[in-house]
């Protein structure tokens, strides 16, 4: 047998141009274009071929080639100019707005997430969750942020996908080299690689430790294969979202546990510690096991943990949030729970949800652990805190310790480099201005021709590939060249007036990729009408264990084959962060219309939308605030208005009411599609981008850019999340915990007694005069508390039905026994109604329902 030797020779770079590396090295190339534009014209065709990746250009380019550019005076002009802005960039501090918030010099915020989806090049993602993490992370570095984050670093990222000629998902696993990747190992001062432990089982799972630069920031990742593991625990962090409900908890001990580690390894210490979805949650018991081996009992360890700690939960949907059996919990993690000085079913009931029995919920650890929570949307916050309601099983839903901050997302990744030319030429200073909406105004002011023309080059572009990669799939395929040609006719023709209507996200059912079918006869009407024809092009993954999801796919491309569709109606494969900046960029309508409320923010058609495409979509998730935003200039785009399926529940059954509401909802889209945006597209003369749609196109990205960018997000969580989180953690961690224990023995002496406090009725006249004051009492009994354990307060409002809208709260005064509370209430005219309630009150708290408790009268 003969033996084959690979053989790499590797280029070495000339002194002139010794900073490619440092370049190729740092994920701020994910979305400035200088860079990037430095790596394509060393060589545009192997910056196809790596996909991308500047770090593996630097490896196959011939080293002739670099000696050239190293006198070409044109190029070493855009590297020189590459270097400047990336130095500037670099050397640039935090605003007065960060730096009010947070200390550089004592305050760091560690932001832990499953995946990071920041460019092509770091295949480390699968959908949302990541493409937010990663936005997170370039914004914090725009803005000077004291952050590092954490993750794990996947051999075998998310699929890449193809679509067999039958319409079939092949999920396609591609297994990466490290040495490709923009990540060097972490080492120590003695050269030799760091690596932390972590115990799962009976083994000791050792962990190599990477770091990726993400512009000002430092992402650290976690990699279990490594020698010394045996072969099932080097599998640990081998695939994203891979294997069974065992894989996950050993994932999930790896990068909570282990992350708390790598931190402690590479020297730095957090203040706050941010958990981006469940996943990351067992961080909160590895920083508790911190405090109780440091001497803390451990609900004054759980304290001190929480109030630095802030939790993100992204989804409604069950399958989101992990789950796992308090047996799986017992093997995995037994060795770590018998270090707590407790029980281990004390530590079992953090993850123990409403459900009860013997589930560990990791969303419900989250919560416990943490003491700033939030949704990302104004409507996912509060299906968040309804869904989470039993935590704090006293208090309203409206008014338990979940917030939100809606998701935005990273403006400089997503916005084509066209329209960042055309803002450049016609109002300089708008890098600067992210966060300023009068600023935006601005763009009322780029002429419709110029502006028009923008639109059609995006369109072109997207054309263009769009038609390279259906022929690449169906050849494949094995497909005729003359259904080849059917399938692309239209698409082939960059310079189509035709509308483009886009939907591309992950294929999860409640999504409804397949809803516009619900009337085909009607869709292919509408697509293939001579004067006024569209283009509908669906790309995106379903995870490989998803069937339904699967079968959506399946059913898209098995309608875009059918006579009256094909050419009209497009199934892609191959969906990544590459194809879907073109398709939000180049559409020309953005479609989405998830099952309400289940779209907890859905960030692909803010990308849309800051590029000028019109949104049609569900009033669901950001669009619900984004339609029409601080009502200025009217609506940003086409508002489908979800139908309660809860009335069709009551006539004829969950299943049947569905499928009425998809119904419902089908007929308003394809009605929103025919009677209003086709024609304010094509105008009176047909001739498309019609200046009515113009109007609606700068619409949008004059008041989306600024509101759902992701330095706004970000802001949002420096201002009321990481900034009181700081201050929490100084203040509950100072003088040896002094204010965490006093407030631990706090919460346990009320609830020891909370069951046996109560309020009497109110006295109180129901009839005033004019002008009088209300004079109001109330007798309390408080079980063993103080007056200064508990607040007494009056809710002043006004009935709408059964329900109670308050108005006004008036804090009630102790007598001098501390049996009774008193209060003069200046009321206002006509009829009002009060309720009264006692609840816990603590100068430490972080919010005033913390504790989830109150009694009314």
């Amino acid at each position: 047998m003969t033996t084959t030797l690979s053989l790499e020779t590797r280029p070495t770079l000339p002194p002139a141009l010794a900073r490619l590396d440092e370049l190729a090295g740092n994920l701020a190339y994910a979305w400035d274009r200088d860079i990037r534009r430095v790596f394509w014209r060393l060589d545009h065709r192997l910056w196809l071929e790596c996909e991308n990746n500047p770090k593996l250009v630097l490896r196959r380019i011939p080293q002739a080639v670099l000696e050239q550019f190293a006198e070409d005076r044109d190029f070493l002009e855009d590297y020189y100019r590459a270097l400047t802005s990336f130095d500037t960039y670099m050397s640039s501090g935090a605003g007065a707005d960060v730096d009010a918030q947070l200390d550089p010099e004592r305050d760091l915020v560690a932001y832990f997430c499953a995946e990071f989806g920041l460019h092509e090049s770091l295949p480390i993602y699968s959908g949302g969750l990541g493409i937010l993490a990663g936005d997170h992370c370039k914004a914090v570095s725009d803005l000077g942020v004291p952050f590092v984050a954490v993750g794990l670093l996947y051999r075998q990222g998310y699929f890449t996908q193809t679509i067999d000629a039958q319409g079939r998902q092949q999920a396609n696993a591609h297994t990466v080299d490290f040495d490709e990747l923009p990540i060097t190992l972490c080492r120590g001062g003695d050269g030799a690689e760091l690596r932390v432990g972590v115990e799962i089982g009976e083994r000791d799972v050792q962990l190599r430790i990477w770091q990726a630069r993400i512009g000002k920031a430092t992402l650290y990742l976690l990699d279990s294969d490594v020698d010394g593991n045996d072969e099932a625990d080097r599998a640990i962090t081998y695939q994203l979202y891979g294997g069974d409900s065992d894989t996950r908890i050993q994932q999930e001990t790896v990068l909570g546990v282990g992350g708390v580690r790598a931190l402690r390894a590479v020297g730095r210490q957090p203040t706050v510690w941010h958990i981006n979805e469940g996943h990351a949650a067992f961080q909160i018991l590895e920083r508790i096991r911190e405090r109780v081996a440091g001497g803390l009992p451990f609900d004054v360890a759980l304290e001190a943990v929480a109030a630095g700690t802030v939790f993100t939960t992204h989804t409604p949907v069950p399958a989101g949030h992990d789950i796992f059996h308090h047996a799986q919990m017992r093997w995995f993690l037994g060795r770590l729970l018998g270090q707590f000085g407790v029980d281990e079913s004390v530590l079992l009931g953090l993850g123990v949800d409403h459900n009860g029995g013997d589930r560990f919920n990791m969303t419900t650890l989250a919560l416990r652990g943490s003491r700033f929570h939030n949704g990302v949307s104004k409507i996912h916050g509060g299906v968040a805190s309804r869904m989470e309601s039993y935590l704090w099983p006293q208090v309203s839903a409206t008014e338990n310790p979940i917030r939100y901050v809606t998701n935005g997302v990273h403006l400089h990744t997503f916005i084509a480099r066209a329209w960042t030319r055309l803002f450049h030429d016609s109002f300089r200073g708008w890098r600067m201005q992210l966060l300023s909406t009068d600023h935006w105004q601005c763009i009322d002011s780029i002429a419709y021709d110029r502006y028009v023309a923008v639109r059609r080059q995006l369109k072109r572009d997207l054309l263009t590939d769009i038609a390279a990669r259906v022929r690449r799939q169906l050849r494949r395929n094995g497909v005729p060249e003359t259904i080849v040609s059917k399938a692309t006719r239209y698409v082939d023709d960059g310079n189509s007036k035709a509308l483009v209507l886009g939907f591309a996200r992950r294929f999860a059912t409640y999504k409804r990729a397949t809803l516009i079918l619900k009337d085909e006869a009607r869709l292919a009407r509408l697509l293939n009408d001579p004067q006024r024809p569209a283009i509908l092009i669906f790309a995106g993954k379903a995870h490989p264990k998803d069937q339904p999801g699967q079968e959506l796919i399946r059913k898209l491309y098995e309608t875009s084959m059918k006579p009256e569709f094909i050419g009209r109606l497009i199934m892609i494969e191959g969906y990544d962060m590459l194809l879907a900046r073109n398709l939000v960029q180049g559409c020309d309508v953005w479609l989405n219309n998830p099952e309400y409320p289940m779209e907890a923010s859905g960030t692909s058609g803010e990308k849309a939308g800051v590029n000028g495409v019109v949104n049609v979509s569900v009033l669901d998730g950001w669009w619900d605030e984004g339609y029409v935003a601080d009502g200025h200039d009217g609506p940003n785009g086409y508002a489908i208005e979800p139908i309660d399926p809860r009335y069709w529940y009551s006539l004829l059954g969950d299943e049947v009411a569905r499928q009425k509401r998809d119904e419902e909802e089908a007929k308003q889209l394809l009605g929103i599609l025919e009677e209003q945006v086709i024609p304010t597209y094509y105008g009176d003369d047909n001739a498309g981008y019609a200046p009515e749609w113009i109007r609606i196109s700068k619409n949008s990205m004059k008041t989306l850019i600024p509101r759902f960018n992701a330095a706004r997000m970000v802001m949002d969580y420096v201002r009321g999340f990481y900034g009181p989180a700081a201050r929490q953690t100084a203040r509950f961690t100072a003088d040896d915990c002094a204010v965490a224990k006093t407030y631990a023995a706090w919460k346990q002496k009320v609830r020891q007694c909370w069951n046996g406090v109560g309020l009497d009725v109110p006295q109180a006249p129901k009839i005033l005069p004019q002008g009088a004051a209300l004079e109001l009492s109330v007798g309390a009994r408080l079980n063993g508390l103080s007056p200064d354990d508990v607040i007494v307060e009056c809710l002043i409002g006004q009935m709408d039905g059964e329900r109670f809208i308050t108005e006004r709260t008036c804090p009630l005064q102790a007598t001098g026994d501390g049996t009774g509370f008193r209060a003069s209430i200046d009321p206002l005219p006509g009829l009002q109604h009060l309720r009264v309630r006692i609840r816990p009150i603590h100068p430490a708290m972080s919010h005033p329902f913390e504790l989830g408790a109150a009694v009314w009268a």
